[in-house]
């Protein structure tokens, strides 16, 4: 069986950024383990994706198209079908004292949020700090080795992965063409969700959000 565009399909992957021969994201805690990069923290499980809908990078949501389930892959993306490339003109310096008063002691390689934007800091020299804007990967050629695990055919698993990039607090329920869903993401955020499950969903004609309160769902 081949996937299509509109597939939602489950995926485990290792991504590699090519030249330094790293991994900066994979789905198996064993490889993470074996590699010494396993974080505490972190959830490592196959993840499901919708194709078509940039659920992932440019180079491997139009790669995964006409593609056999239970089958590897590797595929080498470019920069300009990855994270893009890299804009010297969002390298800027900074006043230090932009994040010493928000108690925030920047060092090369810090990821921090400025004014809404994820950066990185590169260099610090006396009273300035040189900052980038880019996305940390972007200028990078990756390599992707990965595998389709299966095509997902349940409408219920397909809307739970839609809320689960949202929230874990939520439970449903799906009676032929009609949804409820319980949550404690408010009406505005919940709007958005609604019309991302209909469009990628199109068997779902009725949606109805609960707002409700936290530790009060049971999924």
């Amino acid at each position: 069986m081949k996937t299509k565009k509109g597939d939602f399909i489950e995926i485990d992957y290792i991504g590699k950024i090519k030249e330094e021969n790293a991994i900066f994201d994979l789905t198996s805690e064993k490889i993470a383990r074996e590699n010494n990069i396993y974080r505490e923290n972190h959830v490592y499980n196959p993840v499901t994706i919708c194709l078509g809908k940039n659920d992932v990078i440019k180079g491997l949501d139009s790669f995964l198209v006409e593609k056999e389930i239970n089958t590897e892959y590797e595929i080498i993306i470019e920069p300009e079908n990855a994270f893009g490339k890299k804009h010297q003109d969002l390298i800027k310096l900074v006043p230090t004292t932009v994040f010493t008063k928000q108690n925030i002691q920047p060092f090369p390689g810090l990821q921090v949020n400025l004014n809404g934007l994820t950066a990185t800091i590169r260099t610090i020299s006396g009273g300035r700090t040189l900052v980038d804007f880019n996305h940390p990967l972007a200028g990078k050629t990756l390599l992707y080795k990965i595998k389709i695990n299966k095509i997902i055919s349940s409408t219920e698993e397909k809307v739970e992965s839609i809320l689960k990039q949202a929230t874990n607090d939520f439970s449903m329920e799906l009676k032929e063409k009609d949804l409820t869903i319980s949550t404690t993401l408010d009406k505005k955020i919940g709007k958005k969700l609604e019309k991302e499950i209909k469009d990628r969903i199109p068997e779902i004609s009725n949606i109805t959000f609960k707002e409700t309160k936290k530790n009060s769902i049971k999924n």
